[in-house]
Parts: structure tokens; C-alpha cells; sequence
């Protein structure tokens, strides 16, 4: 964590919900030449959470008042409603400061390529945060494709299943689609975008979003089969019943399959109090290391070291003329392509053909 913060590039944060006190703010303090500077919430509660959590911070009530500082930051992020977010995204290029948005970063691919283009006709840096890239079981998938032992791969399993049998009172379970609520945006945006980064793009989207707890008012029990153009198969899961542990990853090769069960550790670990550099961060349990082979010839594969904290240090070179931003919104755009198609197929039945 950086000490001397008169140096530090100073960071505005709006919202301070699960995305602003969870993985933002707390990855910017541990971040070296990151500080966080201005808190936006309009809940007097989280406020005095943040000032007790950020005593060198201001917080403010409203973005008004953020924007008013735009000369005293250097980076603002957004993570409020996801209907906020093209609207807050906007005002931050039109105010010349290079913006951080959460996932799923618009409700449509059209609102995020009104967001593209406007950072990119301002000259303003601009990306998104998919962390979930830096989770320590896609990072051992990743390494265990670059290895070539699975050999031709043909199919690509990924499930991001939890236990909610009761549905939360909040903007996530709204059913208006300004909302961009339900799991295909919430946990598809992660697990869509790491299809893509494993296999790019997608040419046909087959999808079943059903609504199965009483009274939810979006997908809460989700399956989404891709074609890839380079004719690899995907087929997502996410689910709030699921009540057991399933495969986190399971990867088919004309050679070998890799299987892969538990969650990346990160998110808890901050909830716990964990920082990036503390004993243990981003390490999963042994028993979580995934397995390859082919019937009972099968080895461990040690699960990788998440890393959360790169995000926000290649956020910061890239504001220093250091290196590129981490995530290309280009491909978040192509995320949210999938995800209307998906949409589309649920509800007409119908498998989509994406053009490229």
C-alpha cells in the first residue's frame, strides 16, 4: 500500500455498494501510486463505513459533487446500478478523466459503443473491470491450454453456481431491462467474457433463462451454449439453486480432460479483511487443484495465484504512458453482443448466428 499518497494519482469511486467497498476501493489503497480520493453514497451508512475504512478520503452524497473535483482526480470509477453506468461513464469523459466501469459495463452493446466511441473521439482512457480475468482457476485454465496437453480442444464447460433460495431485495433482481438485472448479467458477464478470452469470438448463441424462484422477477437459472467461430463449443451454467459443488471448469481435448471444482478465493479474502501482499492472498485450498488426464491416468495441477491487484497496477501505468489498460471495452461490447443473443434465443427458441 502506498505510504506517500502526495505523489499518488487519485482515484474517485462512485458507489460504494458490494463492487465500491468489496474489490474497488480496497484494490486501489493496495495499489502502489493509487489512492483513493473521493467517495461517492448516498446512504449515510455506507458513508461513515467509508470514512472509517478511508479516513484521507472525502465523501460526498452525489456524483454532482464528484464532477465538481474533476480537476483534483485522476481516475474515476464506476460502480453504482447497472443502469447508472453509461450515463456516469459519459460525464466522466465529457470531464476529461479516464474511467474504470464495472461489469457489466452497459445494458446494451449499443450503450457500450456509444461509450467506446465517446472516450475514444475525447482521447480518454477508458476500460472495464473484468476481474474475474485474474481469478486463480481461469488463470490455471489458461495455462493449462497454453500447455498443449489437452491437445485439439473441442469443448469448454464453465459453471458459476450458488445457493440463494431466496431472492434479495435489490437492483440486481429488478425486473426492468434498464436494470440489466439477473445472473446472465451478473455472474454471465464474467463467465461469457471468459469464453471469449479463451476461444474469441462467437458465431451461434443457443440459451434456457428460466425464472425458478417464487416471485424472482429475472433468470435465475441460466444455460448458454456458444459456437466459436474457430468451432469450439462452450456451454455456460449459472445458477442461484444450485445447492451442491459442481465442476467449476471442465475442459475437453482430443487428448486429455481437465476438471476443475472451487471458487477463486479473492472476494472472500477481502471480505475477511485480506489485502494483495498479506500471507496466503488469492491461494485456494490444495483440494481444489484441478485434475488432467484420461481415466485413471490422471495428474493434480496446482491452482494458479490470483491476482486482482493487477488490474488496478496496469490501470495506473497505463495513466503513467506505461503500458495498456488491462481491458479492451471493445471486448466487453462483443460480451454484450452474446448476451442479447442469448436473450433473443430464450425467448424465440430459437439458436442466433452472430455476424462478425
Amino acid at each position: 500500500m502506498s505510504t506517500d499518497t502526495s505523489t499518488d494519482l487519485r482515484v474517485g469511486i462512485l458507489g460504494y455498494g458490494i463492487g465500491g467497498q468489496r474489490f474497488h476501493a480496497p484494490l486501489v489503497a493496495a495499489t502502489p501510486g493509487l489512492s483513493v480520493a473521493v467517495i461517492v453514497t448516498s446512504s449515510p451508512e455506507r458513508a461513515d463505513r467509508a470514512r472509517a475504512d478511508y479516513p484521507g478520503a472525502r465523501v460526498v452524497p452525489t456524483a454532482d459533487d464528484l464532477f465538481t473535483l474533476a480537476d483534483q482526480l485522476d481516475l474515476v470509477v464506476v460502480s453504482t446500478p447497472n443502469r447508472t453506468h453509461v450515463q456516469l461513464a459519459l460525464r466522466a469523459i465529457e470531464a476529461g478523466l479516464p474511467v474504470v466501469v464495472d461489469k457489466p459495463f452497459a445494458p446494451t452493446a449499443a450503450d457500450a459503443r456509444q461509450v467506446v466511441e465517446a472516450a475514444a473521439r475525447a482521447g480518454v482512457g477508458l476500460t472495464v473491470f473484468q476481474n474475474r480475468r485474474l481469478d486463480s482457476d481461469f488463470l490455471t485454465v489458461r495455462g493449462v491450454l497454453a500447455s498443449g496437453r489437452l491437445g485439439e480442444v473441442y469443448r469448454f464447460e464453465s459453471r458459476y453456481d450458488r445457493w440463494v433460495p431466496t431472492p434479495k431485495e435489490n437492483w440486481r433482481e429488478f425486473g426492468d431491462p434498464a436494470e440489466a438485472g439477473g445472473l446472465l448479467y451478473d455472474l454471465g458477464a464474467h463467465i461469457v467474457d471468459q469464453a471469449l478470452q479463451l476461444f474469441g469470438p462467437v458465431a451461434q448463441v443457443y440459451a434456457e433463462l428460466d425464472r425458478r424462484r417464487p416471485g424472482v422477477r429475472v433468470d435465475d437459472d441460466t444455460f448458454v451454449a456458444l459456437r466459436h467461430v474457430n468451432g469450439v463449443r462452450t456451454h455456460l451454467w449459472a445458477s442461484a439453486l444450485a445447492g451442491t459443488r459442481n465442476p467449476r471448469f471442465r475442459v475437453l481435448g482430443d487428448r486429455a480432460t481437465f476438471t476443475k471444482y472451487g471458487l477463486d478465493v479473492q472476494e472472500p479474502q477481502v471480505l475477511a479483511g485480506k489485502r494483495p501482499g498479506d500471507p496466503g492472498w488469492g491461494i485456494e485450498p490444495a483440494e481444489n487443484a484441478g485434475v488432467l488426464g484420461v481415466n485413471d491416468t490422471i495428474e493434480t495441477v496446482p491452482t494458479e495465484i490470483g491476482r486482482y491487484e493487477l488490474f488496478y497496477a496496469e490501470v495506473r501505468d497505463a495513466l503513467l504512458g506505461r503500458g495498456e489498460f488491462p481491458v479492451d471495452p471493445a471486448g466487453a461490447v462483443e460480451g454484450l453482443r452474446v448476451i442479447e443473443a442469448a436473450y433473443a434465443s430464450a425467448t424465440q427458441g430459437r439458436v442466433v448466428v452472430l455476424d462478425h
